[in-house]
């Protein structure tokens, strides 16, 4: 079953010598629970720069996968301490990007919980800095 919820999303990119970039979203969005975990969705907002993207996490036991879809297509999966490139397709081309999730932990139910992924990010195979996510998930 679908549930409505509203998702709280706190994001803080840190790239290799800049000023961490917070981003801070409540948004709506869905929640259902399928065989092997949970499946978490909504839409990104101009607030992210990602207006017109579907984002999906799919939450299974020691896995994260992070699709994205329509102005901007890419799909990382994240297992603590396992590298994984990608094609990061954007309007105006392309970016091989290398993800590796330093920290992984989520405790979700129907009427909500938590997610917490952090992870080490590669661009064009040059360290490019962290990035740190924790969502916030409740029923409507």
């Amino acid at each position: 079953m679908i549930q409505d919820v509203v998702l709280s999303l706190k994001g803080q990119q840190t790239y290799m010598g800049q000023e961490p970039d917070v981003i801070e979203l409540v948004t709506d969005g869905t929640l259902e629970k399928v065989s092997n975990g949970w499946k978490l969705s909504y839409e990104e907002s101009a607030l992210t720069g990602l207006e017109g993207v579907q984002t999906t996490f799919m939450l299974e036991e020691g896995c994260v996968t992070l699709t994205r879809t329509g102005k901007l297509n890419s799909q990382m999966i994240f297992r603590e301490g396992v590298s994984h490139e990608s094609l990061y397709q954007m309007e105006f081309g392309a970016l091989m990007i290398s993800v590796c999730a330093t920290a992984i932990s989520w405790e979700l139910s129907q009427d909500g919980g938590t997610v917490d992924l952090k992870y080490k990010i590669e661009i064009e195979q040059s360290a490019a800095g962290y990035v740190d996510y924790h969502l916030e998930i409740r029923s409507k």
